[in-house]
């Protein structure tokens, strides 16, 4: 019997996640998504990974550069993840964000906990989504923040990032 949707859902959004924005320079104009689905896949290549909706209207433009970056949100970025998670115009969503770049050139969210530049590795088809592997050319920390975290449908801040043992 094949598991429903809504049951899907309601399970593992108990599954806290990273929110992170992928960002791009397309023609020499920032564009960005908010994902909530990124991971360390490898030490040897390095590799890194996120999904992707097959509905996005950004990643579509942002895949034939092959190149990335990944912005891991602070805790008080949740506004920020918001406006990258709806479709809206290329300035609505950088305007007020701060853009330095990275090393590479790429756009990197003034406060992220981190940023992580790569080179696209490869791309599969994954039910409704894509899994994004991307090989990474470049990374470095920086805010120190705490990262917000995606947790039971909403943005939470980490209580206690304490080791427990």
């Amino acid at each position: 019997m094949p598991v429903e949707p809504e049951a899907f859902r309601h399970v593992l959004r108990h599954v806290p996640t990273s929110v992170t924005v992928v960002s791009g320079m397309v023609g020499g104009v920032p564009m960005g998504l908010s994902v909530g689905s990124f991971v360390p896949v490898s030490l040897e290549p390095p590799l890194v990974g996120f999904f992707v909706a097959e509905t996005s209207a950004t990643w579509p433009k942002i895949l034939p550069t092959e190149t990335f970056c990944v912005s891991v949100l602070a805790e008080d970025q949740a506004r920020l993840s918001r406006r990258f998670a709806v479709s809206s115009t290329v300035a609505g969503q950088f305007a007020g964000a701060g853009l330095p770049c990275s090393p590479a050139g790429l756009p990197v969210l003034d406060g992220a906990v981190a940023w992580v530049d790569c080179r696209l590795h490869n791309a599969h088809e994954a039910g409704d989504h894509l899994l994004v592997l991307g090989l990474v050319e470049d990374l470095g920390v920086g805010s120190g923040s705490a990262p917000l975290v995606h947790h039971l449908g909403g943005y939470r801040r980490p209580h206690d990032l304490d080791p427990l043992v």
